[in-house]
């Protein structure tokens, strides 16, 4: 029988490896600007064109490469920073696995132009899906000029699967914004379509930081900075009232290299604990600084996993950093024993008369029984008027005054009785037993379904803003709101967008919002999109819906009137699935008659 096992061809070897690290051109462009900061870099230009699928273009003035390197650099496993498996516990680089050149040269057509300051000349190569097809030398300037197009031209399935272009480019700009952040001291550009989203000279944290999210960051921005022997912290978090309903401004650095770890993000939410709503998150920009040797950060392809070896005390000593900031700049309550405050507290003087306390007037012979043995209905009305005790007429009709001078036991009542518990539920007895209904929920199902007809059937009920509203938003968020321009016209919205990728103007939004609603509303209309992997073309109209009745739902712990219940009850079981919200979420619950007599037994 003939072997079976055979080793695979280099190029089918490093499509392989592309499908791990290169998932879509953000994925390139982190390679080849980590590329560039390990170079030594001080200035990097990023270069894009149509979210990356025709060019990416990461140019800098590093170190450059000679002829041999150059030619190298692109041999799977083939790598400067690390020369044996002990390196590995000791990473300061940002690539170290030598497998990013040979994982974009397999799945896209790749030039290269580098220059170390001591040659003249530099090297030009030119590969297209693995295969060299030029090396020569070339005029250019010191450092490197990575130029990659038509990515994924020899893997249709993979390009055919690539998100809109508005998609890609936020992905692109999130990578772009975590390695700008992670190094302030180096001067960054970015441009797509000729046209230029962000220009970052080269300054501290707090100027990068305004640079990528604008001048109104600034007044949030509160300093953190702790040193302790396991690591040290410093950084910026954000004051409670910048906190918002989206992801997007949450950055955590390991040694300069971002990472994702929800375990230390809990840490933060917790020492905002009693300062923001639940559903709230606030922003944080921190930078923990610790031995190499103490974390592991070869747990990923990307490296964005990193683990540590005492987390449990690191998730404790940033806790304590953040509540101690917050704490510092009177965010939190606080009581300095240092200063001695005057109370203002009323004193009674000597000639001071006190006030006597009340009299009542007792009458130890009273029997209400003395003169009546049994009740006497009339007896009792005549003393509500006489003794004017309540405008008991006013709250009964003539008819029920009648019907309860006929007979006391039968008092006119409701067809229906509903009533709300702590400004959350709606109760109300069925045949079965008691129904408890989530106001909240409930009214996220009415207007999703509504928010449905009205896309389904083009109706727009907008209305205009007497001023218009201009919301500030970091690039990622408005490109979100810019690729939804249709579905949100379609509800009502009315919005301009400015050319700078920050300012949206809203002048129209759908009437069952309010405008001091609209911030929230646009908060959760982005998170929903930008938290979802599936593309905005499916299903969008369900998305939509299901972020503008989130938005728009009433809130819990407000009080509703008798008739804002009735509506919500009969609105919502006019609904064509009344049970559950539309992230499938429990809207009612029935206790049964049986349930309730088991707990008097």
């Amino acid at each position: 029988m003939a072997d079976i096992i055979k080793l695979l061809p280099d190029s089918v070897a490093n499509q392989i490896a592309a499908g791990e690290v290169i998932q879509r051109p953000a994925s390139v462009v982190k390679e080849l600007t980590e590329n560039a900061v390990d170079a030594g870099s001080t200035v990097i230009n990023v270069v894009i064109k149509d979210s990356g699928k025709t060019l990416i273009q990461v140019i800098d003035n590093g170190s450059g490469m000679s002829e041999t390197d150059a030619r190298l650099s692109f041999e799977r496993h083939a790598t400067s920073k690390i020369t044996c498996a002990q390196d590995l516990f000791a990473i300061s680089t940002k690539g170290f696995r030598g497998e990013a050149l040979a994982s974009i040269a397999a799945v896209a057509m790749v030039e290269l132009k580098t220059r170390r300051a001591s040659d003249e000349t530099g090297t030009r190569i030119v590969i297209s899906g693995s295969k060299i097809e030029t090396q020569e030398p070339c005029s250019t300037p010191v450092g490197s000029n990575f130029s990659v197009k038509n990515l994924f031209f020899n893997i249709p399935a993979r390009r055919k699967f690539l998100k809109s272009e508005a998609t890609e480019l936020r992905h692109i700009i999130n990578e772009f914004q975590k390695i700008s952040l992670s190094h302030p001291e180096i001067k960054f550009t970015f441009t797509h379509n000729d046209n230029e989203v962000y220009n970052l000279p080269a300054g501290n944290l707090r100027q990068r930081i305004i640079g990528l999210f604008g001048k109104q960051i600034n007044q949030e921005l509160l300093k953190i900075e702790t040193e302790t022997t396991l690591v040290n912290i410093s950084g910026f978090i954000c004051k409670p009232e910048g906190a918002r309903k989206t992801y997007g401004e949450q950055f955590f650095f390991a040694n300069k290299r971002f990472m994702k770890h929800p375990y230390f993000h809990k840490a933060v939410t917790e020492a905002y604990q009693n300062l923001l709503p639940a559903d709230a998150i606030p922003s944080y920009f921190i930078y923990l600084e610790t031995d190499p040797a103490n974390i592991d950060i070869n747990i990923h392809p990307t490296k964005t996993e990193i683990k540590f070896e005492n987390e449990r005390a690191i998730w404790q000593i940033i806790m304590a950093a953040v509540r101690e900031s917050l704490g510092r700049f009177n965010i939190t309550p606080s009581i300095d024993f240092d200063v001695d405050v005057p109370f203002d507290m009323p004193v009674i003087g000597i000639q001071d008369k006190i006030s006597a306390p009340p009299k009542i007037k007792v009458d130890p012979d009273f029997n209400p029984f003395k003169n009546n043995s049994t009740y006497n209905r009339d007896s009792f009305i005549d003393v509500f008027e006489k003794e004017n005790l309540h405008h008991w007429q006013e709250l009964y009709p003539e008819d029920d005054k009648k019907s309860l001078e006929a007979d006391t036991d039968k008092i006119a009542e409701p067809a229906r009785k509903i009533f709300q518990i702590r400004n959350k539920y709606i109760v109300s007895p069925v045949k079965s037993g008691v129904m408890f209904i989530d106001q909240r929920r409930a009214h996220e199902r009415i207007l999703y379904e509504k928010f449905m007809d009205m896309l389904k059937n083009n109706i727009s009920t907008s209305q205009s803003c007497m001023f218009p509203i201009e919301l500030t938003l970091n690039p990622a968020d408005y490109l979100v709101v810019k690729d939804l321009d249709n579905s949100l016209k379609a509800i009502g919205f009315i919005i301009s967008y400015d050319d700078a990728h920050s300012v949206i103007s809203i002048s129209g939004y759908p009437s069952v919002i309010t405008s001091s609603d609209i911030q929230e509303t646009m908060e959760i209309l982005i998170e929903e999109f930008k938290s979802t992997s599936v593309d905005y073309s499916e299903k969008i109209n369900e998305k939509i819906a299901t972020a503008m009745a989130s938005a728009a739902a009433i809130p819990y712990g407000k009080a509703l009137s008798a008739q804002e219940l009735e509506n919500i009850f009969d609105s919502l079981f006019a609904c064509a699935s009344p049970n559950y919200t539309p992230k499938g979420k429990m809207i009612t619950l029935i206790v049964p008659i049986e349930d309730l007599d088991k707990r008097f037994q």
